[in-house]
Parts: C-alpha cells; structure tokens; sequence
C-alpha cells in the first residue's frame, strides 16, 4: 500500500503543526515561523520509533524488576564525567547545546580520542565539515587515536549502514540539524527532519547499546534550535554557557536521565582545546582588596561548593523608572530584594539604578545567595566595604528574616579552604554549626538588618 502525503504548516520554534499557514504560531506566539512541510503517513505518526524491544515481554511488578548498577566508562575528561553523573552509559543519548563556537564540536572530538586510545570504537560522523578539517582539528587538539573514525555524512541511512560495518561503542553526531532522513520530505534542519532523524538515532542507539552524543545549534534567545521534542527524546541535555572571545566554558546539565541535573563543569579554553579546571573558586575570586558593593558568596552546584564574587553598583537616577540590569541574577529576585531592603531597613532604593554581576560569568539561580545579593546592593549604595576575607550567605524573607540554607557546613568548608575568616550566615545555621566549625569565625544574624551590621561594622 503507498504511503499517503499530506502537506502541513510546521512552526519552526516550537513544532507546533496546523493545515494552514497562520501569520502567529498558536503555540509559541512567534511571528512569520510557519513553514510547508510533506510529510508522509509513516513520518506523520512516528513510525520510525522502534526500540528495538521485544513484543514478548509482559507487564509484571515492579518487584521483580532485577536492578543493577548502570555500566559506565570515563570520557577522559573528570569535569564531564562529574555534569554526567559518572560517565557514559551505553545505549545512552546525550544532546549538547550552545553557541556558536562555544567549544562543543572540540570538547566532543577529545572526548572521542580519549575514549578511543582506551580501546573503544568511536565514530565520529560530521555534516558541517570535511574528514579533512577534522583531522586539522585533531591535530591541534592533539586528538588523534586509531579506533577513532571520521565519516563525512549527512544522509541517515548511508551513516546507519556505516554503524552496522563499523559497530562502534560511542557515536557523535555533528550536528543534528544537517542531518535529514531521505524519506521526509522536508530540508535538513527542519521540525520533521529534526524529529524524525532523532527518533531514529534513539532507536539505534537502545537496540545496538551505543551511546550517542548529537551537538544541537541554538538560537539567538539561547534556546536549542528545532523542536522541543528533542529535548524530550534523548535521556540528558547539556548545555555550554560562556561568551565565544571568554576564556572559561561552563557545563551544566538541564536534563539526566542517570544522574543529577545539579552539577557543573568548568573548562578552560586554550590553543589545545578545553582543559578541566579543577579548582574553580580560585577562578572567581579577585586578588585585590575588595571594594564596596562587592561580596563573595559560596555557592552550591550539586556536591560542589563554588566560591564566586557578586558586585553590585547603585547610584542615583533621574530617569523614572530606574533601571535593574543584571545577566547572572533573575531581575525579579533583584526586585524584590530591593523592595525588602527599602520597607524593611528602610534603604530609600527606590529612585536608584541597580546592576549586579557575578564575575567569570556564573549564573546563580539559589536561595542561599539571596543575603549576598543584599549585602552588595547595601554596600554600594551606602559607599561602604564589606568586612575583609568573609563570605556571606542565606535565604531572605519578605518580612526581612535569614532562613536557613543548605549544605551550610560545606560552603564554610570552602571558604576555610581559601583563607577566609569570618562567615556571615543565618542564626539557625550558626547555632546547628558554632561548636563544630573550627578556624574560622561563625556570625549568625535573624534579619537582613542585623546581617548589614554583621558584614560591615563601624569602625
């Protein structure tokens, strides 16, 4: 029977499919993103979506399920190994994003060298480049291993048939959005080509238990190129954060299936490609005396404490209304620290600009910094230095009180750790922390106002 065509209107943001072409996607909202695609009975409701997994198996209890620990194998790199949970699982997909010469294509093809000089078979199969720019590549990245193989492939099915002579252990995919499967009727990079190429890389990757790594493009909002569905397929989701002319790289994790989606990465970019940086704290802190409006807070991603320097600037406006700036800080968390500094320590905030940053371009999205953030604000508004070598942290309230933060014991360790000598923290921390922690002085306080005085006290 010959498959049926039919023609639908794709929005190429969010997938979201109609049998017209509309001006506004109903979807997302976007303007002009409607597209004609063909797409054939098979495609229209997933047929390429095979797992692999026999319709002999029954439905039993979830008791009898035999658990196991998952097999992994190191990339080569502790930084990635640490964001995915440990390693790479066969049969596993993981999707990286980021930014145009981020550094994704260099820290996969090292990854495929240090995976391959411990014996495993990689392929690696670009669509944006020659075997000969690859090799360039790698010769620069010093990149090169016997067991890892280049292919020049754009075509879905000829790269299937190289796996099936190839049989290799992990398989990298530069990029997802060059590939296209010769029976969509749709260009490459397309919603539907996006999705079903996806589809059937997962199926390749969970019946022949290879793990898959596909770079992703982004688009100039930051968010991953194609349909969301992608994100839904894989099993983790790693994004690059850093500006391409920065220095430092970080990896983090949106989504893992086998691991926490709570844990960092940090990469130095050289000559040589990404190198692991160990010991980030260092990085982030500055060598000289601090000035006012600027305070270190330690910071917890996943089980590793980062110390990082937060500045804030606040000065006088005539423009009404004031500007709130900040890329590392979500402005409505700004906002509503200044309307508590302003009702509860009775700061007059209210006609100033306010910017906040944290230096090596961390973004820092918890509670526990919330204290930081008003230290710094209060600093430099009131033209005043923080208290030498110490660090500040906890969780604020609308009626202005400290709460208690996670992993206190660890940020302290941290800070210990690098010389510094007093901790401003929340009273509950302090009373559960003040007769274990030695070497370094403990200050607890209940309200924000109490944590100012503590922070920068007269004289």
């Amino acid at each position: 029977m010959p498959k049926r065509k039919k023609t639908v209107y794709v929005c190429q943001e969010c997938g979201y499919e109609a049998m017209k072409w509309l001006g506004k996607c109903p979807g997302c909202g976007a303007w002009n993103t409607m597209a004609e695609e063909v797409m054939t009975s098979e495609a229209a409701t997933g047929g390429g979506l095979r797992l692999g997994l026999s319709d002999a198996q029954k439905p039993r209890s979830i008791t009898e399920v035999e658990v196991e620990d998952l097999p992994r194998f190191s990339t080569g790199s502790l930084e990635l190994d640490r964001v995915l949970g440990g390693g790479i699982i066969p049969g596993s997909m993981v999707l990286i994003v980021g930014d145009p010469g981020v550094g994704k294509s260099s820290l996969t093809l090292k990854v495929c060298a240090n995976v391959a000089c411990r014996g495993k078979t990689v392929l690696y199969v670009t669509g944006e480049e020659s075997t000969r720019q690859v090799r360039m590549r790698a010769g620069r990245l010093n990149a090169l291993a016997d067991k890892l193989l280049v292919a020049s492939e754009t075509n879905l099915e000829t790269m299937e048939r190289h796996v099936n002579d190839v049989k290799p252990e992990v398989l990298v995919i530069d990029s997802i959005q060059t590939i296209f499967r010769p029976d969509v009727q749709s260009a490459p990079g397309s919603v539907s080509q996006v999705r079903e190429c996806s589809v059937e890389l997962l199926r390749i990757a969970k019946s022949k238990g290879i793990a898959v790594f596909v770079i992703g493009h982004v688009t100039k909002e930051g968010n991953l190129a194609g349909p969301r569905v992608l994100e839904h397929i894989v099993d983790t989701v790693l994004y690059f954060e850093g500006e391409r002319n920065a220095q430092y790289r970080v990896l983090r994790a949106v989504k893992n299936r086998f691991g926490s989606t709570n844990e960092l990465g940090l990469f130095e970019m050289r000559e040589t490609g990404l190198l692991d940086v160990p010991d980030a704290s260092k990085l982030f802190l500055s060598d000289r005396e601090a000035d006012s409006g600027t305070v270190v807070i330690p910071t917890v991603e996943g089980t590793r404490p980062l110390l990082v320097e937060l500045q804030a600037l606040v000065a006088q406006t005539p423009y009404v209304p004031p500007r709130r700036t900040s890329d590392a800080v979500d402005i409505k968390s700004i906002q509503l620290l200044l309307a508590v500094l302003e009702k509860r320590v009775h700061l007059p905030l209210g006609a100033c600009d306010v910017y906040v940053k944290v230096a090596g371009g961390i973004k820092i999205d918890e509670p526990a910094a919330d204290l930081g953030i008003c230290v710094a604000m209060a600093s430099s508004f009131a033209n005043r230095r923080i208290r030498p070598k110490t660090i500040v942290f906890g969780e604020v309230g609308l009626s202005g009180e400290v709460r208690a933060a996670s992993q206190a014991d660890v940020r302290i360790s941290e800070a210990k750790r690098l010389g510094f000598r007093h901790v401003v923290l929340p009273m509950r921390n302090y009373n559960q922390l003040r007769n274990d922690v030695q070497g370094i002085e403990l200050h607890g306080a209940e309200n924000i106002g109490e944590a100012l005085k503590l922070a920068m006290p007269k004289g």
